[in-house]
């Protein structure tokens, strides 16, 4: 391997994130338990959130959006001002969840550094990616922190040229195979799945990978042995 770049994946790959989607999922289903038992809504809910990627792309600011929607069309616009007012606070309070640094994170960016340049490979929110990155007290370890609008070839491609690098200059790491590995393998590249307990289902994918620059590791740590 000629790598020369090392991209990480920042949420559920750093720190966590999914948990505090998933909490604050729950607490949405609680609060409008009167009007659709909890899997019925989920399934509402999911179905609102994907359709409106296109329109709000990933982040809280769109989940909130989404929730809202999806209270909108349930109670069939009846849902009162006190309801809405309480799922914009359960987007706050999720735009307000501590950074928790995943374990071995810190330790394998310090033994990295100098050796790679070390870049964030995300997509969401720009805002709040940046505040996650600023909060985590990770920025000073990156050369380079890209915020994708999606992580598909073409931004992928975009990022190799913005570091002028070939793409079997690039190893991505990171907890989604549909995100972070096979758009990368697509167009060359290196990736390391570190997989997550948790992973939102728009990122599951049933696909077997097969390739000599995949590698799929149980802790993050391990990715030291190869390099």
């Amino acid at each position: 391997m000629d790598i020369k770049v090392i991209a990480f994946d920042a949420d559920d790959t750093l720190w966590v994130n999914e948990p505090y989607f998933r909490k604050t999922e729950e607490q949405f289903c609680e609060l409008l338990s009167e009007y659709l038992e909890r899997h019925a809504l989920e399934r509402e809910l999911f179905k609102t959130e994907i359709d409106n990627l296109p329109l709000y792309g990933y982040g809280v600011k769109g989940f909130m959006l989404s929730m809202i929607e999806t209270a909108l069309k349930i109670s069939d616009k009846t849902i009162s001002l006190e309801h809405i007012e309480k799922i914009l606070d359960l987007g706050k309070n999720l735009l307000n969840e501590p950074i928790d640094i995943l374990d071995g994170v810190e330790e394998v960016l310090e033994k990295l550094k100098g050796k790679y340049k070390l870049v964030v490979a995300t997509k969401g929110d720009l805002l709040d990616q940046e505040r996650k990155l600023k909060k985590s007290g990770l920025s000073h370890y990156f050369h380079h922190i890209e915020i994708m609008s999606e992580k598909d070839d073409a931004n992928y491609l975009k990022l190799i040229k913005h570091l002028d690098i070939m793409p079997e200059n690039l190893l991505m790491v990171g907890n989604s195979l549909k995100s972070d590995v096979l758009p990368v393998l697509n167009i060359g590249g290196y990736a390391v799945h570190v997989p997550y307990h948790i992973t939102w289902a728009h990122e599951q994918i049933e696909n077997t990978i097969e390739s000599e620059k995949f590698k799929s590791v149980e802790h993050i740590r391990e990715i030291l042995q190869d390099l």
